[in-house]
């Protein structure tokens, strides 16, 4: 039996997920969150038990933490699961982020429904499954943002004042306005808003 921890935000399309799922002989969902720190909180409390999660299956555009965040996450702290990221978006700098987190499966939500099932069994098996043009469109597509850059970019994008991306960030207002600086500079925007548009349309936040 595979189980599954769910990690969406819209919660009709959870519940669609994973009703397919559970019609599945061999998948178990386990679990349903509508974030990445929701699903964090659920592996750190219950990951050690006999019903543990083998699979994390995540969309990438959440609040909070968003699912490529969530997978890098897991990566280096729960290296034994395998996460599958299922997206409305196949941007190249989402796929590029997934790939480097060590993803087993990127899924788009238009894809047939028998394909999700499909993909979860070869994660289980260790194989990974990215559609190929996909892959190339993002080995083409180098991310120049830095870790922090890029948390200062989409806080600025929601709205954000410097001082309140400083407080969110725990940082100085002076270093988030160079950070913000060299989003701009990098991304050739003529704002910051400018610059968190051209780097949400890449998918690189």
């Amino acid at each position: 039996m595979i189980n599954v921890l769910l990690a969406e935000d819209q919660s009709m399309v959870r519940g669609a997920l994973a009703a397919l799922l559970n019609m599945e002989e061999n998948i178990r969902v386990v679990a349903q969150v509508e974030d990445g720190k929701a699903a964090l909180e659920y592996l750190n409390r219950t990951h050690s038990e006999t019903d543990a999660i083998d699979i994390v299956l995540t969309d990438i555009e959440m609040p909070n933490i968003t699912g490529i965040e969530l997978a890098e996450v897991l990566a280096e702290k729960f290296p034994e699961l395998r996460t599958v990221i299922v997206t409305t978006f196949g941007r190249a700098g989402y796929i590029r982020r997934a790939l480097a987190a060590g993803v087993y499966g990127f899924i788009l939500k238009d894809a047939p429904s028998e394909i999700l099932a499909e993909v979860l069994y070869k994660a289980m098996a260790g194989k990974k499954t990215i559609d190929p043009e996909l892959a190339i469109a993002a080995l083409d597509d180098k991310d120049p943002l830095s870790d922090k850059e890029r948390k200062a970019l989409r806080l600025a994008g929601s709205g954000k004042k410097t001082a309140e991306i400083a407080n969110d960030l725990c940082l100085s207002e002076g270093t988030v306005r160079n950070y913000l600086s060299e989003a701009i500079s990098k991304l050739n925007a003529t704002n910051r808003i400018d610059a968190a548009r051209i780097a949400r349309q890449k998918g690189w936040l």
